[in-house]
């Protein structure tokens, strides 16, 4: 049982106890149910820059200095993270340390300044992040396949937001973003490591209990996944090697599919001896990287087969990986690979609890996300119960010409070639 007590103070705020003997660290970590998805067109970009904007000094630290001084003097490991629809912030320190964790932390959330001034220096700050991720092919490639496969929902808009929404937004609409969705309601907090209960029970209450703030549904506009036809985005970029990305809607967090679904992406493009790796790379040499992988949330997913291609063999590349997903939508897997594959993804789950910080993030994501928590152990017995066929009509169900969905970066004006050759996948 990895969650040992869980906690609901009176302000709605929720927090888990996850211990761990096994270490000498301990994490705190705090997640908010808001991203990107949640944001107006008009103010997209917010939740990041709030994101940003808690690091900029407290009525108790006054600027990003005092803050960053003392996390640093006691050796901590501290950051925080923007999704679509979750966003996080955590310290990890010492398991003497967990109290200067968790003042900080409720200082960042509850007494941060705001300063106009920060507010105007870190426009640029994250304009020159929105640069970086559009300089590197690679990075932005996610962007681009998620524009293409959520085209209309607010899923397809970016967590960093345009340039344009990032040098406008005013103070005035972030504090309102701010107060509707960062309330003690909203908030969910996880101790994890080697702690005292006891004591990280009273601390928590000192520190979180006590906030308040008025209780406001979040809701997001639904996906529901329609598509009846292909999809093709490019995005030109003077490059040798063509990002791509090709997909298909997939399946929710909760979804009972899952377990088949992440064996059918680790067969496929999850590892070095998968058969997009050796058939594609090394067999063929079309590519440097290739691999596939699924995306997930509350609502829907995808399923995506990423690559560096050389510009040359495009064409023959992308008909080469079509191949490869009808070979696995109409022929069994076979009972080594799919062996292989439940081994992989078991030895990859045990492997990455062995630290608080990956334990804190793996029980708050499911409970935020999915509203319950399941222990490594209850995952792994799902994924050992899949079978064959269970993967197979996954990826029958998954893998359709018809809601095919490609995302390319590369020196190309038109999609239009592009669509002569998808026209021809079946």
């Amino acid at each position: 049982m990895m969650v040992s007590k869980k906690l609901t103070y009176r302000n709605g705020t929720r927090v888990l106890f996850a211990p761990l003997k096994e270490t000498k660290a301990v994490t705190a970590l705090i997640l908010f149910p808001i991203g990107s998805r949640y944001e107006p067109t008009a103010i997209n970009g917010s939740s990041h820059f709030l994101e940003h904007l808690f690091f900029k000094g407290t009525a108790k630290r006054p600027s990003t200095l005092d803050v960053s001084k003392e996390l640093d003097g006691v050796g901590a490991e501290y950051n925080a993270f923007t999704g679509k629809d979750h966003t996080g912030y955590y310290v990890k320190v010492a398991a003497d340390k967990l109290e200067l964790a968790l003042d900080i932390l409720s200082d960042m959330l509850y007494r941060s300044l705001f300063d106009p001034k920060e507010i105007e220096r870190e426009r640029g700050v994250i304009v020159e992040e929105i640069n970086m991720y559009e300089d590197n092919p690679m990075m932005s490639l996610d962007e681009v396949f998620e524009q293409t496969i959520f085209k209309g929902n607010p899923l397809g808009m970016t967590i960093v937001g345009p340039r344009k929404v990032v040098r406008t937004v005013t103070r005035k609409q972030l504090m309102a973003y701010k107060a509707r969705f960062y309330n003690p309601h909203n908030l969910l907090l996880t101790i994890a490591g080697r702690f005292d209960a006891t004591k990280a029970a009273a601390l928590t209450k000192k520190y979180f209990g006590g906030a308040k703030g008025p209780r406001v549904a979040t809701r997001f506009p639904r996906f529901m996944a329609s598509q009846r036809t292909p999809r093709i985005t490019v995005r030109f970029r003077e490059t040798e090697q063509i990002q791509m990305g090709l997909g298909f809607p997939a399946y929710a967090y909760s979804d009972p599919r899952m377990p088949a679904l992440s064996i059918l992406s680790i067969v496929l493009g999850g590892n070095m001896s998968s058969r997009l790796f050796i058939r594609i790379r090394e067999r063929l040499g079309l590519c440097y990287f290739i691999r596939s992988e699924r995306g997930a949330f509350q609502d829907t997913g995808y399923f995506l087969v990423r690559a560096g291609l050389e510009k040359a063999r495009i064409n023959e590349a992308i008909a080469k990986i079509w191949a490869e997903l009808k070979e696995i939508r109409d022929v069994p897997v076979g009972p080594d690979e799919l062996t292989r594959a439940k081994e992989f993804i078991r030895g990859k789950i045990l492997l990455g609890l062995e630290d608080s910080e990956e334990i804190a993030d793996w029980v708050a994501k499911q409970l935020l996300l999915q509203g319950k928590i399941e222990t490594p152990e209850q995952k792994i017995a799902k994924l050992m119960k899949v079978t064959a066929q269970d993967v197979q009509a996954v990826a029958q169900d998954v893998i359709r010409a018809s809601r095919l969905n490609l995302a390319l970066i590369g020196p190309y004006r038109s999609a239009a070639p592009f669509r002569k050759l998808v026209h021809t996948l079946q």
